[in-house]
C-alpha cells in the first residue's frame, strides 16, 4: 500500500493566512467547495481525491466563531466521509477557550463541548496557538499540539534593541509564559494584580515587581475588549515605568470599543500575530502584525514526517 500524501485545505475564515501556510508547505491547495444555502445552512464538499491521504484542514475561529466552528466540523466530517486517512485540524485561534471551567453554578464549559464536537466529527490531531487555559488540552482524548508565538515575539523584540526591560504579565495566570519570555530576552519579570468583577470588566490595582526607569513589555495570549491592557498602563506608569510601553500578544480580537482604548493608551507598539484576520477598520497606528504561516507551516510538516514539535522553541 502507497504512503498517504499530504493535503491541506483551508476554509472560509483566514484565507490570507491559509494561503501563506500552503505556500510554506509546497504544496498545492487542496480543492474544497464551501457554500451556503439560502436558508443559511453550511454546505462542503471535498473536490479532489482523499482517500486514504492524510488530510489538515486550516481554520481560526473570528469574531464569527459559531460559522467558523459549525463550517470547521461539516469540512471535517466530508474528509471522514471521503475515507481520508487522518483529519488534523488547525485551529490557531480557538474559540471558546475562556469557557474552560464553572466559574459560577449552572455554567456550561463550552470549551469542553467544543473539543466534544471536534472529535465527534470525527477529528484525529488538534493544532492550536497559546490557548488561554492549557487545561483546554485535557478536553481531548485525541492527540494535541499547542503551538506558541514566543519565538515570534522574541525575534521580534530582539530586532529592537530596546533597553532596561521589564516583561510584565497582566495576572497571575500568564506569568508563567511572562517568564519564558523574560528569560529568552534576558529581561525581569513583573506582574499586574488585577481584579476581575464582570467578563471584560477588571482593575489593576498594584505591580508586582520593580519596572521603575524601565521599558515596559506586557504579554498575554490575546487582546479582545483591551480591558485589561489599558487599565494596566495607569498602574504602570505610577510605579515610575520608561513611558514606552510595548504590548505582545497572540490573537489581536479588538471588539468592542478596544481600537479606540488601544489607540487613546500612548503605546508605543502594539505587536500581534495574524492567528485570526485584523480587517483594515481595526488597525490603528502603532499596530505591527507578525506572520504566523512558517510557525504553522512547520509544526503541520513535522506532524507529518513524525518529527518533534517541541524542538521547535527550544
Amino acid at each position: 500500500m502507497a504512503n498517504s500524501e499530504l493535503r491541506f485545505f483551508y476554509g472560509t475564515s483566514h484565507p490570507v493566512l491559509g494561503e501563506q501556510i500552503t505556500k510554506y508547505l509546497g504544496l498545492k491547495t487542496g480543492e474544497i467547495k464551501i457554500s451556503r444555502f439560502s436558508g443559511g445552512e453550511i454546505y462542503s464538499r471535498i473536490t479532489e481525491n482523499v482517500r486514504g491521504q492524510s488530510a489538515v484542514i486550516f481554520q481560526t475561529c473570528t469574531v464569527n466563531v459559531n460559522e467558523n466552528l459549525m463550517e470547521l466540523f461539516i469540512i471535517i466530517d466530508a474528509m471522514k466521509r471521503a475515507s481520508a486517512k487522518s483529519v488534523t485540524a488547525v485551529i490557531p485561534h480557538f474559540g471558546y477557550a475562556r469557557q474552560d471551567r464553572k466559574a459560577a453554578s449552572r455554567e456550561p464549559i463550552s470549551a469542553r463541548l467544543v473539543a466534544n464536537l471536534l472529535e465527534t466529527a470525527g477529528a484525529d490531531r488538534i493544532v492550536t496557538m497559546d490557548l488561554h487555559s492549557d487545561q483546554i488540552q485535557g478536553f481531548f482524548n485525541i492527540p494535541m499540539d499547542t503551538l506558541t508565538a514566543l519565538p515570534i515575539f522574541i525575534n521580534y523584540i530582539k530586532s529592537k534593541n530596546l533597553k532596561d526591560v521589564v516583561v510584565v504579565a497582566p495576572d497571575t495566570g500568564r506569568a508563567k509564559v511572562a517568564k519564558k519570555l523574560s528569560d529568552r530576552i534576558g529581561a525581569n519579570l513583573a506582574i499586574l494584580h488585577k481584579v476581575r468583577a464582570e467578563h471584560h470588566q477588571s482593575e489593576v490595582t498594584h505591580v508586582v515587581g520593580d519596572v521603575k526607569g524601565k521599558t515596559v513589555i506586557i504579554t498575554d495570549d490575546m487582546i479582545d475588549t483591551a480591558g485589561t491592557i489599558t487599565n494596566g498602563v495607569k498602574t504602570l506608569k505610577e510605579a515610575g515605568c520608561n513611558p514606552d510601553i510595548y504590548v505582545v500578544a497572540t490573537h489581536g480580537i479588538f471588539s468592542g470599543s478596544a481600537v479606540e482604548k488601544m489607540s487613546k493608551a500612548g503605546f508605543a507598539e502594539v505587536v500581534v500575530t495574524d492567528s485570526l484576520p485584523i480587517p483594515k477598520e481595526k488597525q490603528f497606528k502603532g499596530l505591527k502584525i507578525l506572520s504566523s504561516a512558517e510557525l504553522l507551516g512547520a509544526a503541520i510538516k513535522r506532524n507529518y514526517e513524525n518529527q518533534s514539535i517541541t524542538s521547535l522553541f527550544d
